[in-house]
């Protein structure tokens, strides 16, 4: 069975730093595009980032560009996001999801909380 696990999300001050990551299993990890997507409280999804499958290939939206990046150890079968110079608008439960286009298989999340 296809199973996504986040960890990592936590309390951090704005301008701080926290990588978040996904373990993958039940599937070819290696052979799927993954995503990460994140839902603020009381707001509806946002996609987040996006990663190919050797990970040379990485998109963002235009809210986290340039602050956060998105890799992958596919030796290991993780997901990664790091995220720097946070703000309070980040935060959200931050889930890692299988696929771009057809996003099928989604973890339960991470919460990561900006606040002072």
């Amino acid at each position: 069975q296809v199973q996504l696990e986040e960890s990592g999300g936590g309390l951090v001050q704005p301008g701080g730093s926290l990588r978040v990551s996904c373990a993958a299993s039940g599937f070819t990890f290696s052979r799927m595009y993954m995503s990460w997507v994140r839902q603020a409280p009381g707001k509806g999804l946002e996609w987040v980032s996006l990663i190919n499958t050797g990970g040379d290939m990485t998109y963002y939206a235009d809210s986290v560009k340039g602050r956060f990046t998105i890799s992958r150890d596919n030796a290991a079968n993780t997901l990664y996001l790091q995220m720097n110079s946070l703000k309070p608008e980040d935060t959200a439960l931050y889930y890692c999801v299988r696929g771009s286009h057809a996003m099928e298989y989604w973890g339960r999340g991470t919460l990561v909380t900006v606040s002072s």
